[in-house]
């Protein structure tokens, strides 16, 4: 007896010593980063993040110890705890993916100050002004007008769809916010740029309500095709209206990745791998990184790719448009493009702060290389995250959605 209670007892001992060199450097050290998403892979959305994260995690040389994917967290104090127990575990860098989260994470970043904190879409790192708390987001924007200009090629090639040489196309959109507003908008500019001479568009959008509801998302895209919408995109993050317009034979613009349908016209997305790179670099160097962060064609952060729905020939066209809009010379928001109420915008002043009101005394409006465009997503002067929300003639919004009730359900306003 006492001969077996020496072996258990040793091996116990052992397995203690196995899980003390498990978190030990010997198999790759305690984590060091650590990503916060909304949903799981099943959400377009939050599988690019995590793809990303992984593969820029891969680059860095560090093992699966070495970093943390905490999914399904809500936009609630749950954030908050996540992030806590990431900063307890010895996280230095921690990533979280979505809007609501933004509040939490900063609850963070004032208690665990030596700990940076990273988010996406975010409004209030330089109004806050911690030096462990920073935004990030992309010039997409200009992804979107891509994959919008394919849509348009490809309505070229569809004129006996158009009504008095006016196409009607649709959009499915989460919320009424400015992120979701800029996206539609420079998709809509993109698409009537590459429109056949006397050829027009409107479009319009119906909102979920939700960043992530498949069954909401597919009978947006349906009604919207019932309306006569004979082109679909979206910024929402199932496949609800991509296969909404695959059953209806209906050309697609899908957001974050391909469908892997026969609709899909193109895509686009942020890709996140260049910033976690950055936010590795910052955990285990201490590297600098900006209090607010847009990535952009440059830095590969902003990608695009067309589907087999699109015309022949798009693809060299694309890339003459995105050396345009690399070079300057054309402009997403260019304001001799778009109407506000029948007139051209010539000032502005944004929501900068993320406040929903106007930054009084700040004007969006610029000039350069001759031409006076809405300065979207300037990092530097403004902030990262998207504040285009006017609303251009041409799009009808059929109903809006800017918050939830108590149990959490949309408010639609129709």
């Amino acid at each position: 007896m006492k001969k077996l209670m020496a072996l258990l007892l040793s091996a116990v001992m052992l397995t203690s010593l196995v899980i003390g060199f498990a978190s030990c450097d010997l198999f790759g050290g305690p984590p060091v980063v650590g990503l916060i998403c909304l949903h799981g892979e099943s959400s377009t959305y939050d599988k690019n993040f995590i793809d990303a994260f992984e593969a820029a995690c891969k680059a860095k040389g560090l093992s699966k110890s070495q970093y943390r994917i905490v999914v399904d967290v809500p936009e609630s104090n749950k954030c908050y705890e996540e992030a806590a127990n990431l900063a307890d575990m010895g996280c230095k860098a921690i990533f979280a993916d979505s809007f609501g989260h933004e509040q939490h994470m900063i609850k963070a970043a004032n208690e665990f100050k030596d700990v940076h904190f990273f988010h996406a879409t975010g409004t209030q790192a330089k109004v806050k002004k911690l030096n462990n708390y920073h935004n990030a987001f992309a010039s997409i924007y200009e992804g979107r007008y891509l994959a919008g200009y394919a849509a348009g090629l490809t309505l070229n090639t569809m004129k006996n769809k158009a009504v008095n040489n006016v196409f009607k196309v649709g959009y499915v959109g989460a919320w009424t916010y400015a992120e979701v507003m800029s996206g539609y908008t420079s998709w809509f500019l993109g698409l009537k740029a590459a429109l056949d001479n006397g050829y027009s568009a409107t479009m319009e959008v119906q909102f979920t309500g939700s960043w992530y509801d498949e069954q909401g998302e597919k009978t947006a895209a349906e009604n919207l095709i019932t309306r006569g919408a004979v082109l679909v995109s979206q910024h929402a993050d199932s496949m609800g209206a991509p296969t909404a317009c695959d059953n209806k034979g209906v050309p697609n613009v899908s957001y974050n990745g391909s469908t892997g349908k026969n609709t899909l016209v193109a895509y686009s997305k942020i890709n996140w791998e260049p910033y976690f790179k950055k936010m590795i670099d910052n955990a285990l160097n201490g590297t600098e990184v900006p209090t607010d962060y847009c990535g952009s064609f440059t830095d590969d952060s902003v990608q695009y790719e067309i589907g087999p729905k699109a015309p022949s020939g798009a693809a060299a066209t694309l890339e003459r448009i995105e050396n345009e809009l690399k070079a300057g010379t054309r402009k997403v928001f260019d304001t001799s493009k778009f109407t506000v109420n029948g007139n051209r915008v010539t000032s502005y002043e944004a929501d900068i702060n993320g406040d929903y009101e106007p930054d009084t005394g700040i004007n969006v409006i610029k000039t350069a290389n001759g031409v006076s465009y809405f300065d979207e997503s300037n990092a530097s002067e403004f902030r990262s995250a998207p504040y285009f929300d006017l609303e251009i003639d041409g799009i009808t919004l059929l109903n809006r959605v800017y918050e939830s009730d108590e149990n959490g359900n949309p408010i639609i306003i129709t």
